[in-house]
């Protein structure tokens, strides 16, 4: 699934475009003002940031340009009101993947969201450092702290689906989907359970209180982001 932010001051238009992108394959997560996209932002990772420019705490391109300064690549598109040339070519030399002026159709909308997740980089890829792990899911080589981990196949998969995931609660019945991809429906009820318990015996230095496999109850599991 596709974590989208959308950072736009007005909630109705906020709530339309949300309503226009959440699916299957994408969530979104609206914040009306700048602090609170921040917030999001150190809270979870997201692979398509939608940005108004003009908003009451600040402006939607100044954090555009702060995280290209920090080195983060998320595909970003500025939707705003700013409809001159001049100020399309600055959101772009800011480091926008794209630039969309009100008003706009949310056919075209969605289709130029696609497009910028379609171009996005794999969420995973080669070797992935989280705190004292490091995961290479291509060459199968998993440790703490530069110890080797030992992981099962199922294990693997299910450890793939929540860190390309983290900071978001990933539903039961999706992970079963993804985990136990020849036959979810012919999997037992605890299979999820008692995968996730082995892979907290492996990965957690308490799998009782777990620090990163955590359960949301009522919904399923999460990769925790460490601050």
């Amino acid at each position: 699934m596709k974590h989208i932010l959308l950072l736009e001051d007005d909630e109705t238009l906020g709530r339309g475009i949300a309503m226009a992108l959440t699916g299957p394959e994408a969530s979104v997560i609206c914040c009306s003002a700048l602090v609170r996209a921040r917030e999001a932002l150190a809270e979870a990772r997201f692979d398509l940031l939608i940005l108004d420019i003009n908003l009451p705490d600040g402006s939607g391109l100044d954090l555009l340009r702060q995280l290209r300064a920090g080195g983060d690549c998320t595909p970003a598109i500025l939707l705003t009101a700013n409809d001159l040339e001049l100020d399309e070519v600055t959101g772009l030399e800011a480091g926008a993947d794209d630039y969309i002026t009100k008003p706009f159709s949310l056919a075209v909308l969605r289709a130029r969201v696609n497009a910028q997740l379609r171009r996005g980089l794999p969420a995973v890829s080669r070797t992935l450092s989280l705190g004292p792990f490091t995961f290479d899911f291509d060459r199968m080589d998993f440790r703490r702290d530069g110890a080797a981990l030992e992981l099962s196949k199922t294990e693997q998969r299910l450890l793939r689906v929540l860190v390309e995931n983290r900071g978001h609660a990933v539903p039961r019945a999706t992970l079963v989907d993804r985990v136990w991809t020849d036959g979810a429906e012919f999997v037992e009820e605890n299979a999820l359970s008692v995968t996730v318990k082995r892979l907290r015996s492996k990965l957690e230095a308490d799998p009782g209180k777990p620090d990163y496999l955590k359960t949301v109850y009522g919904i399923g599991y999460t990769w925790a982001v460490k601050p």
